[in-house]
């Protein structure tokens, strides 16, 4: 798959909308992800408001490109009626990966920016979401049509490969 080798963080984006098809699409690559017993535990908050993104953006110094997002996606997690709690972050961690790939599929720009495991960034998202005590922000992922462009660093490394035979 071409988008592997392709996909980029993107921090600057173009003041263009997302059309909601492709909105839609995103969300159906992440809840594409493999999850442990099947119980994708994930819930997703689709920001357009220019208010709720600062706030976003506020979350933790590396951040502020939300700002300029024209959309940010906040994938949570939800706290109850969970099987394997101990594995929503693996699961949330694959549906964000499904959709950075879909982004770049898309011809979008993304770039994941961690809320969980980090407690006061994980608050901070939460407040500006005004979630329920049910749900648990994992991540901040601004999306837009890109203004930056560059190739993917190549980060194959034969070193850290270990052959057991």
């Amino acid at each position: 798959m071409k988008e592997i080798f392709e996909r980029i963080s993107v921090r600057k984006f173009k003041d263009t909308p997302v059309e909601p098809e492709k909105v839609k699409q995103l969300l159906r690559a992440a809840m594409a992800a493999p999850s442990a017993s099947n119980q994708q535990p994930w819930e997703f908050y689709v920001v357009t408001d220019k208010d709720t993104i600062k706030q976003l953006a506020a979350i933790s110094p590396y951040a502020a490109c939300a700002e300029n997002a024209p959309l940010v996606i906040v994938p949570c997690y939800r706290t109850k009626d969970l099987r394997w709690e101990e594995t929503v972050h693996i699961d949330l961690a694959c549906a964000v990966e499904n959709m950075l790939l879909e982004i770049t599929s898309l011809g979008l720009g993304g770039v994941w920016l961690c809320a969980a495991p980090l407690e006061d960034r994980m608050s901070k998202a939460a407040k500006a979401l005004e979630l329920p005590d049910s749900l648990r922000p994992f991540a901040v992922v601004p999306v837009g049509y890109p203004d930056e462009h560059r190739p993917q660093q190549d980060r194959f490394d034969e070193k850290r490969i270990h052959y057991i035979r």
